[in-house]
């Protein structure tokens, strides 16, 4: 598939109703008559979806839980959408051919099988979701190919690489550098990690607006972890070449790093609707509805070390790199079972990395589980399992 667009661009947003989605749909609705939502897709909440398609006016709408289908009140779609119900009703849309872009917006290893059936059938994907990549980067990337499906990074470390990447040769790159804002705990101690941490403190975020999965992993580091596993398929580094330093300001995204020691840098206000606007119009640029980027204004921008000692979850994307295939699979698995936990008042913050860690060490995939998609998600299920009872075990 060719990087350029048609003259309009018709997109399936998966995951509408999250934090990807909704900035995902201001920037389409800034640019009607050349961005049309087309399909958007949600888990449970109809409402919310209902209330979308009344605004946009999509083709397709999906639910992704079909229990929902028997609790939807009547004629709360418009008239002109189809409604499609199941995992079966993402994969339809997002292979359909009346789809030229898809954001894969569904956190977790649930939005795997959409971003897969968008690939195969070679559309250009907008990728927000981290775990597609964690869960199945080699077969992603090896399907990509051979469709010639475009794969464009929507997130916002990811994409400041990509584009500092259109500034030179990808030969000439040396390593590369991800930001972190190092979240609502960075000047945090461990001892202090260990007993104050709250809900409502983890889900407070200095910077951005997200979702409270991401937000969490955002305060355990574990969400940086993910996307150096990330970036290692993205863009075919090495680990070794990948590098996270803390920077509390959130202005510098991301930066490249090339031989002659040169680096490439891009920056800009933390508003997701940036990295998606570049998105969905590359090789152009569109308005965003971001605020500018007043340089004269800012405080001094700073840079620390990540510290391994007080957020470990971090140094796990090596560890499962080093290891054998689909170890990172299992890391992404127990991260999100240990999250959920501890959002359920069930375990605590400190005890993540615990469930992690000992998912990574203690559960080896299975010979020929990391050959298929299939197999991967059963990796997947095998692990959430071992972490579940891990977090029985921890949490009595």
């Amino acid at each position: 598939m060719s990087s350029e667009l048609p003259d309009l661009n018709r997109i399936a947003v998966l995951g509408a109703t999250g934090s990807i989605g909704t900035s995902c749909l201001d920037v389409i609705a800034a640019h009607r008559g050349r961005l049309q939502a087309t399909a958007l897709t949600a888990h449970r909440g109809w409402e919310r979806l209902a209330q979308q398609c009344q605004q946009h006016q999509p083709r397709f709408a999906v639910i992704s839980d079909s229990s929902m289908r028997d609790q939807m009140g009547g004629n709360v779609f418009p008239r002109g959408t189809e409604v499609l119900f199941g995992p079966e009703g993402i994969e339809q849309v997002s292979g359909h051919p009346e789809i030229d872009t898809v954001v894969c917006g569904i956190v977790g290893a649930a939005g795997l099988r959409g971003a897969w059936a968008a690939i195969e059938s070679g559309k250009r994907v907008g990728i927000a979701n981290k775990e597609t990549l964690v869960v199945a980067g080699p077969l992603v990337m090896e399907l990509a190919a051979k469709t010639g499906s475009v794969l464009i990074p929507v997130d916002s470390e990811h994409s400041a690489v990509f584009q500092a990447l259109q500034g030179g040769r990808r030969c000439d790159l040396k390593r590369i550098v991800l930001t972190a804002s190092g979240g609502p705990f960075r000047g945090w101690s461990k001892e202090r990690l260990e007993r104050e941490v709250t809900i409502e403190r983890a889900l407070a975020h200095p910077t951005w607006q997200m979702g409270p999965k991401i937000t969490v992993d955002s305060a355990s580091m574990m969400n940086k972890a993910l996307e150096v596993i990330e970036a290692r398929w993205l863009f075919g580094l090495a680990p070794e070449q990948i590098k996270v330093i803390i920077h509390p300001q959130s202005i510098v995204h991301s930066m490249v790093v090339c031989r002659d020691m040169s680096v490439l840098a891009q920056l800009g206000t933390p508003d997701m609707r940036v990295p998606i606007a570049f998105g969905l119009s590359f090789p152009e640029r569109i308005e965003a509805g971001a605020s500018r980027l007043d340089l004269l204004s800012l405080p001094a921008l700073s840079f620390e070390p990540a510290d391994e000692n007080r957020f470990p979850g971090l140094f796990l994307a090596w560890q499962a790199l080093a290891g054998p295939e689909g170890g990172t699979a299992v890391l992404n698995a127990a991260n999100e079972e240990a999250v959920a936990a501890f959002l359920e008042h069930r375990l605590r913050f400190d005890q993540i990395h615990q469930i992690n860690l000992q998912s990574l060490e203690n559960l080896p995939p299975h010979k020929g589980e990391c050959a298929s998609v299939e197999g991967l998600l059963e990796l997947d299920q095998r692990a959430r399992r071992y972490a579940r009872d891990l977090i029985q075990k921890v949490a009595a």
